[in-house]
């Protein structure tokens, strides 16, 4: 039986380089696949294949002194789901612009983030301050176009480059003295995003304790979560049960759908949000007009 693993864990790094050529190697010797990211900050990675080859994946990788407590979430999916397993140095664990500078980490991980919440503590918040309480979205608007917390406040943001300037604009004021809860897929953007929003007066921050995820786990569709969950891999999203909610709209006809599609013109790396009906017109599989004009100039080139 194949599973997909996702996690992470914020601690100090001395060679990032040692440890991925370890993290390569032992991948390859369990014939999993993913993709795996490490810079002086930690790990984050999302490795799939046989559930007893990934067990021992973690038994192997708890063994380096910073690793020991992390905490590994079960996924459905299997190896196929990627294309290869990729392991890589970055300077960012997420892909914030300039983030590293941002905060810094101990044994315990960031220094200076938001509290962590469980999903039960997330709903006693809730009941507890009504409207004091405010989600703030920390992935990318085009994850959220399909999937988030009920009445959430969704950043305008393409990339995660995006947030520190979203940060930085007064159009956020108005919630700094409430209790934000900030989210995201497994909750290592919300580990950055939670230490920046502090550092620029935001008084009162958490985070859900394995994202999204956790969430998912606990509550299925019966909670405040609305919509499909969208994933990077060959699967694009998972919804949490039969019961999930459709919130995203087809951007041709504003149908109710969740489906992703790969943007026609090759060099676009965007994604269509796209009916199964609209989606039969490849004319209408383009991201915008413009790759549509592009992707015609190439073909006549």
């Amino acid at each position: 039986m194949q599973k997909i693993l996702l996690y992470y864990k914020f601690t100090p790094i001395a060679d990032p380089k040692a440890v991925m050529l370890w993290q390569k190697t032992l991948c390859d010797s369990l014939n999993l696949r993913g993709r795996i990211l490490i810079s002086r900050h930690g790990i984050n990675g999302t490795v799939g294949g046989e559930m007893d080859d990934l067990k021992k994946y973690i038994k192997a990788t708890k063994q380096f002194e910073g690793f020991k407590k992390t905490v590994f979430k079960w996924s459905e999916g299997a190896r196929e789901d990627f294309p290869r397993m990729s392991v890589k140095v970055r300077k960012e664990l997420v892909g914030f612009k300039n983030s590293d500078d941002e905060f810094d980490v101990d044994e315990k991980g960031v220094i200076g983030g938001g509290i962590h919440i469980k999903p039960k503590q997330l709903h006693e918040l809730v009941a507890k301050y009504g409207d004091d309480v405010v989600f703030f979205d920390g992935r990318n608007s085009h994850e959220a176009s399909i999937g988030k917390f009920k009445d959430a406040v969704v950043p305008n943001t393409n990339t995660s480059r995006d947030f520190i300037n979203e940060l930085e604009s007064d159009k956020y004021d108005h919630i700094k003295d409430k209790k934000v809860i900030t989210y995201c897929t497994g909750g290592i953007r919300c580990e950055v995003i939670s230490a920046m929003m502090k550092k620029r007066g935001f008084q009162d921050v958490y985070q859900i304790d394995g994202g999204i995820v956790k969430y998912g786990e606990a509550y299925k569709d019966d909670g405040l979560w609305e919509g499909s969950l969208r994933v990077f891999d060959d699967r694009m999203r998972v919804e949490f049960s039969d019961n999930a909610k459709t919130i995203g709209e087809c951007v041709h006809c504003n149908g109710k759908t969740s489906n992703f599609e790969n943007c026609q013109w090759a060099a676009c790396n965007d994604l269509v949000l796209i009916c199964e009906k609209c989606k039969t017109d490849e004319s209408k599989l383009f991201h915008t007009d413009n790759c549509r004009e592009k992707a015609k100039i190439g073909a006549t080139a």
